[in-house]
């Protein structure tokens, strides 16, 4: 179906812009697309509702499915309940092999269209919004029926508007899962005062409020909604999926060794040797027992998992680690040259890339955590240090708003202002490093004898009463 969606959508806006290039009027040369609106329409009016469809949940995201953990979970959840789900995305980054696995999930993938490369800027953007829309309206009224669409937002342009429409002909329970504010994300590029940026939230609290119901990612963000926008939600925190957990030292080494033959601050110094031994710089393993230790005088494992966007500034690492003796962590692309050009003693920086499998076996293998994530609304919550708290890996991590929803400073973590006061809590936490008795220790037990709630106990109370008491 995906190749029918990419042709249709391709050959319908070839037409509109064959009609405009031809000197037609706007109104006949977007004639193709009434045509085809009307088919589906048709089509969908003649077809009636599908007994079943209570059964069926499509869960949406106009954007890179394997990097979307959130609407995964979504989808492993109504699996698990006996739901079929249609899960419609980008396919670039491969999604959770769970995922790919299930006989429930049926993944539906959709064109990353990026409109027209010539015009003004303004044009190039609205072309892309029209295509999306265009190719996002005939996959959502080809699909069999369904109990709910359950979307994603951001993004929500033109996802939100496309998505109402479709669910008002189609029947379906419309709901938006509130990761963010759209606008906000567009304004940390813009400035808020574009007009596009403007335009979008207008946009975005309008159609918000056509939704039949929302989830949200923090309290804070639900209060907001309710006050600003008038928009009703429950708020489901992200909660770590079972994977998430410290990794035992035997898995530990087999990563490390992986990571080795590709990374060199995995492997171990090449001064070192011991007769009978595997080493990496981490751990070692006897040959003849098979028994896995910690290896002696073993660096910190400092690692900080990242998107690249632009509400993390790792310029703030960078700074903190030329006033730190020792630690270790990840980075990329522009901020690879910032690292070229720094001359680190005690520290060796690597930027791997790793495969959704092997991402909680490193962090539940590190010593320390380290979020640089600025919500853009200060609304919303890094889903990063959800998934360190999950393996019991204390964090450091950056002030904003709603912050202390999840980092609890002096208890699971702290908090950090700048790069001064970060560089400072580096050096507390890796004094005594690595022994288990300073803070660092601490915080690893805390964050052990917690009693952390899990994904699926925490969809169970706050999405499951909803999916049943309209679906069934």
């Amino acid at each position: 179906m995906a190749d029918a969606n990419a042709a249709v959508a391709v050959v319908t806006v070839s037409l509109v812009l064959l009609g405009l290039s031809s000197g037609l009027s706007l109104s006949w040369a977007l004639l193709p697309v009434a045509v085809v609106v009307f088919i589906f329409i048709l089509a969908s009016g003649l077809k009636g509702r599908d007994e079943r469809a209570h059964l069926n949940v499509c869960v949406l995201v106009l954007g890179d499915i394997g990097r979307s953990p959130r609407m995964q979970y979504h989808a492993l959840s109504l699996s698990r309940h006996g739901y079929n789900v249609t899960l419609i995305g980008f396919l670039g980054t491969k999604p959770h092999q769970d995922i790919l696995e299930d006989d429930r999930i049926d993944i539906l993938p959709i064109s990353e269209l990026k409109g027209l490369t010539v015009g003004p800027k303004i044009f190039r953007y609205a072309s892309k919004v029209i295509f999306q829309t265009f190719q996002l309206f005939y996959v959502l009224m080809k699909i069999e029926d369904q109990g709910y669409i359950l979307m994603q937002n951001p993004p929500g342009l033109p996802a939100i508007a496309v998505t109402w429409v479709a669910s008002r002909f189609r029947g379906n329970q419309f709901i938006i899962d509130w990761h963010n504010y759209g606008y906000t994300i567009m304004a940390l590029t813009h400035g808020q005062n574009n007009f596009i940026v403007k335009m979008a939230k207008w946009y975005e609290k309008l159609f918000g409020c056509f939704s039949d119901h929302n989830l949200c990612v923090t309290n804070a963000m639900r209060e907001d909604l309710r006050k600003n926008w008038n928009i009703k939600a429950t708020t489901l925190y992200d909660k770590p999926p079972p994977i998430f957990r410290e990794t035992p030292l035997k898995l530990q080494h087999e990563l490390f060794i992986r990571m080795g033959s590709t990374y060199l601050p995995f492997r171990p110094s090449p001064d070192v040797t011991k007769e009978y031994m595997e080493l990496t710089a981490f751990t070692e393993r006897n040959t003849q027992t098979g028994a896995v230790t910690h290896s002696s005088g073993r660096p910190a494992l400092l690692l900080s998992s990242t998107s690249w966007t632009e509400d993390e500034d790792f310029s703030i690492l960078l700074q903190a680690l030329e006033g730190t003796p020792q630690c270790k962590g990840p980075q990329k692309e522009y901020y690879k040259k910032l690292i070229d050009s720094k001359e680190l003693q005690h520290i060796k920086i690597c930027t791997p890339w790793l495969e959704a499998e092997d991402y909680p076996v490193l962090l539940g293998s590190a010593d320390l955590g380290v979020c640089l994530h600025k919500s853009s609304s200060g609304l919303d919550l890094p889903m990063k240090v959800v998934d360190m708290f999950g393996c019991c890996l204390p964090v450091c991590a950056i002030h904003f708003q709603c912050l202390h929803e999840l980092v609890k400073h002096e208890e699971n973590g702290l908090i950090f202002k700048d790069s001064k006061e970060l560089s400072e809590q580096l050096k507390l936490l890796f004094s005594d490093f690595p022994s288990d008795q300073g803070k660092l220790g601490i915080f690893r037990k805390n964050l052990r004898e917690s009693g952390q709630q899990r994904w699926d106990e925490n969809w169970d109370q706050n999405v499951l009463p909803l999916i049943k008491e309209h679906c069934d």
